[in-house]
């Protein structure tokens, strides 16, 4: 299940941080045509979001047959693959890095002490591996 989290700080719409959220759970197999999603109210609540604003994700999501929502039962992931394109992904790890880059300097890091941390952390991750 996927766990929804909004940047304050990114100057994504918030919808558009939803929909970029399902659209990435369903790409990776997180979530599996048939998943139920939470109601827009449930969703709406957790984030502190104003309702308008889910409904608004769930009905472009709708539109584009990624989601189908019964009456009465709830909103579902729908039959439909979802791919997110080479571009789409360059741009996200951009936007990932900006913001590392952007918390880290206002720290005192440099470029190249990221560089280096990072390299530890894959070299720790492919030894659990």
């Amino acid at each position: 299940m996927i766990e929804f989290k909004l940047d304050h700080r990114s100057g994504v719409p918030y919808y558009r941080q939803i929909i970029d959220q399902i659209r990435h759970g369903i790409a990776t197999g997180s979530w599996q045509p048939g998943e139920q999603l939470p109601t827009v109210r449930g969703l709406a609540v957790q984030l502190k979001v104003n309702l308008n604003t889910v409904s608004k994700a769930y009905k472009e999501l709708e539109i584009q047959k990624i989601l189908e929502t019964q009456q009465g039962t709830g909103t579902f992931i729908g039959d439909v693959a979802v791919n997110i394109d080479e571009k789409e992904r360059k741009q996200k790890l951009a936007s990932i890095c900006t913001d590392f880059l952007n918390i880290a300097s206002s720290y005192g890091f440099r470029v190249v002490d990221m560089i280096q941390e990072l390299e530890r952390m894959n070299g720790q991750t492919a030894k659990k591996q």
